[in-house]
Order: structure tokens, then sequence, then C-alpha cells
């Protein structure tokens, strides 16, 4: 499995070379607070138009590589480019392209919609003449139009988070950037924010970060994942699963017995292995491991087999890695399941303190004003 996670690792970078230049470029990012690295290297390349889903564990350092693409946070070493401007020394104009939603949406609860997205706006410099226009246009886009005029501290969480991406969508920037952008959300709350995103991502690059697995899976082009720091998958779902997934297992439930069913997969090729489990209402469960070019052959044949005997298959199913299997095998890395099975005790993580970390993310960016 090992050799998988390394060539999902890199096969997603390569391809994005200096001939191929991302509307976001990444490269061997670093971020340390005293001696904890937070983030350890990190390259990757994101396309213009594309719904990249940021993936991993709390305290993976998602919160904090997102923070520095988008200049709220300074990294130890390495660069960031949003279009074709540094974030470092170009910070004003690659500011400039991005729209940014932090986990908790910075809303003025006693000022309405309008109210917060004029001020955004003129945050933003905007001209003062497209304003009124471009406040229309996005609250259209979010659909919040009907709760303008209303208090947002009087509106539900998912009208607030639509608030929150509506400032985002202000100036029109090519980028956008959202950090779990349907925590704590209802079910329907979470379905209209999914749908919204979707229609961003036709005329945005867009970045979120989510610990909804499923949501990642329907909603983005690409699934960046990053544990420890370090990025460890940069690819499509679909190519994900392939990689961890090099075998698919088909299971059926037959009423043939086993030693006919037996006979009938000897008969067939493709088939690498089968289990056989017995069930309480007497059918048999029968599991299939094939490879994933074979795997359509052997159900074509699995059927016309058991009629040929007058055996049923009451039922089929193809079982494929999905999105939280992968995320589980490449955030818990082999090295540590080994320790685990050699007594090894694990080594224990520096005690950095929250507000250690906030002081020096607050004196950063102190610096950075300074500096501009």
């Amino acid at each position: 499995m090992k050799e998988h996670r390394e060539q999902i690792r890199w096969t997603q970078y390569k391809l994005r070379r200096k001939d191929n230049r991302g509307m976001i470029e990444v490269k061997n990012l670093t971020k340390y607070y005293g001696n904890h690295r937070a983030v350890d290297h990190i390259s990757f390349s994101i396309k213009e138009g594309t719904v990249c889903g940021f993936l991993g564990p709390n305290g993976a350092g998602k919160s904090t590589t997102m923070n520095i693409m988008t200049g709220c946070l300074s990294a130890t070493s390495g660069s960031v480019s949003i279009g074709e401007y540094d974030i470092f020394e170009q910070p004003i104009e690659a500011k400039k392209l991005i729209g940014y939603l932090p986990e908790q949406p910075p809303l003025y609860l006693e000022e309405t919609p309008r109210e917060y997205l004029r001020f955004v706006s003129q945050a933003k410099k905007i001209p003062r003449g497209s304003i009124k226009d471009e406040i229309e246009k996005v609250m259209e886009e979010t659909q919040i139009t009907e709760v303008a005029d209303r208090l947002i501290k009087n509106l539900s969480k998912g009208y607030r988070q639509r608030v929150g991406i509506a400032q985002t969508l202000l100036g029109n920037p090519k980028v956008i950037i959202l950090d779990e952008p349907t925590v704590g959300l209802d079910p329907i709350q979470v379905i209209e924010i999914r749908d919204l995103i979707k229609s961003l991502g036709q005329k945005h690059t867009v970045i979120l970060s989510s610990h909804i697995l499923s949501e990642v899976q329907h909603m983005c082009d690409e699934i960046l994942i990053i544990s420890k720091g370090k990025l460890i998958a940069y690819d499509t779902a679909e190519n994900l699963e392939k990689m961890m997934a090099p075998k698919t297992s088909i299971e059926i439930l037959t009423d043939a017995s086993e030693e006919e069913s037996r006979k009938v997969l000897e008969a067939v090729e493709g088939i690498e292995e089968t289990e056989y489990i017995f069930q309480e209402d007497g059918t048999l469960q029968v599991l299939i491991y094939t490879t994933p070019q074979e795997e359509f052959a052997v159900r074509r044949v699995l059927s016309l087999k058991f009629a040929e005997i007058k055996k049923a298959i009451l039922k089929l199913d193809i079982v494929k890695a999905n999105l939280e299997d992968i995320f589980i095998e490449l955030t818990n890395p082999e090295e540590d399941r080994s320790r685990e099975d050699s007594g090894e005790e694990p080594e224990e993580p520096e005690d950095i303190s929250e507000n250690n970390i906030a002081e020096e993310e607050k004196t950063e960016q102190t610096r950075e004003e300074e500096s501009l």
C-alpha cells in the first residue's frame, strides 16, 4: 500500500509544472510555531476553474495553510502565488484575486446583510458607483435578497453562512477559499450551501476544507489531503479510489450451495480469490475478488453461469474503496501502525497552546501591516 500512497502523492503535482501553471501555486511551504512544524514543505498547484477539497484530521495544518495562502499569516519558508502574484512579495495585488471565508464568518451582527456588504465593498475599494450593483449581484447569487434588510443576528446559521459567502464574491475574485463552510448546519442547509458552492465552481477557482467526506466527494473536482503538516495525496476522487483499491470485490447473495457456487466460480476467468459466508436464512454470501479491468466481464458471466444450474443471484454489489476508507488509510501511516505493533511508544507531541499560537499569529500580522 505504501507504493500506492507515494504514487498518489506525486502523480498530480508532477503534471503541474511551469509549462502548465495553475491559478494557485504553492511551493515548499513550511510554517513553524517555535519548534513545532505545523506545515512541512507542502507543494501543489490548482488549475483555474477547479473546485478543490482540502482534507485532513484536526491539527493537520489545514487552517494554517489556508491562512498563509490568503495572506493572513506569514510562512517560515516557501512561496504562494495567486495568479501571477506572489502573496508575500505582492500582497495587495494577490489579495485582490482572493475571496476568503474563515471557519467563523466575520459578520457584524448588528448590521443588515446589505449594510455589511456595503462596508466590505468599501474595504475592498470597489468603485463607489459600482457598489450598489455589486451588492445586488452577490445577494442574488447567494440567494439572500429576501433577508437583505434584516439584522444578521436574527438570521439562521444557514443564512449567515450565505452572507459570509456573499462577501467573498464582492469584487469578483478569481479564487474563493472557504474554511469549513458547512460546519454546524442542518442537513437542508448543508444541501443548499453545497449547491451554492458547486455553482461557484463554474465561475471561480474554489478551495474548501471540510470534515464531511461525502460532501467533498460530490462537490470537488480534485481532493488534497494533508496529515501532520505533510501533503499525502492530491488527485481526483476516482483516481484515489483506483490507486488505493487495486482490487475490486463483487459481493453476491445466492440460493446455491457452497459446493455449487465453487464449481460455478472455478469456471469463471478473472477471479483471484473468493470467500463464502453462510447466512441465517439459508442463503450464501460470496465475496469475489477481481481487478477493475476484469470486473465487468466477471459480473456478466456470473449471472449466466448461475442461470445454467438454475440458481438465482439474489443480490449483487460492487464494493470499492470510498473517500472515507482512503482518508483513514492515508492519515494513519504504516509507520504508526508498525510502531504500535512493536510496542514502541509514540513520540509525544510538543505542547503548543492555542494562546501561544494565536499570540504569534497576531505578532506576525502586526509586522506585516507595519511593513506595508
